[in-house]
């Protein structure tokens, strides 16, 4: 007698942070962003594991008010670009504009890491690691670039993401999220505050 074939679907993780800063009142903010977590679940994005809410310091430094960040586990069968469409299909039903490099905005949900893609290749994914920050203000990839190139210097993406996958290892520097966070200066961890949703 043959035997079944195996039917069952092959998923990957994708690593995701939402952060808001669309007024002053953090509170308002992060209504937006419980708002946004719902629509991503209800349009199909299978949601594994989420952090807490964080208000994080706004960056650069006086661009506008401080943001509320939460990270965000995705279970998914689509592929990066995909799922990044939908990601921006997602912020542009919240109002995202994108006037200006790191504007003040209603929603922004980045796609950080997919499984352990390296995309669109180490070359190119080295150049935007290493872009200097004068240079980053001004120049943006126009292909998706995985993982995030800025993540390992990001206290408001590393400290949420520890909390939901401390153990995912960078496929290029080869640390974990926690080993990175846990590298993180004192100043970078204290722009990092728990946010209790009112």
């Amino acid at each position: 007698m043959p035997q079944a074939k195996n039917h069952s679907k092959t998923y990957s993780k994708a690593l995701v942070l939402l952060g808001s800063n669309v007024t002053y009142a953090l509170n308002e903010s992060a209504e937006l962003v419980r708002d946004a977590v719902k629509c991503l679940s209800a349009r199909g994005l299978r949601i594994t594991s989420i952090s807490p809410y964080y208000s994080t310091a706004c960056f650069p430094e006086g661009a506008g008010p401080d943001f509320i960040n939460v990270a965000a586990q995705l279970e998914v069968e689509s592929d990066p670009d995909q799922i990044l469409s939908e990601l921006h299909q997602v912020e542009d039903l919240f109002g995202r504009e994108r006037p200006s490099r790191w504007a003040q905005r209603s929603l922004d949900i980045d796609l950080i890491a997919y499984d352990d893609r390296i995309a669109p290749n180490r070359q190119t994914f080295l150049h935007w690691m290493n872009l200097p920050l004068e240079r980053q203000m001004k120049e943006t990839p126009d292909q998706l670039i995985l993982p995030h190139p800025r993540l390992q210097d990001r206290s408001f993406a590393l400290i949420p993401l520890a909390d939901v996958a401390p153990d995912w290892r960078h496929p290029v520097l080869g640390k974990t999220i926690k080993e990175m966070a846990d590298a993180l200066s004192d100043d970078a961890k204290n722009e990092v505050s728990p946010f209790e949703l009112g």
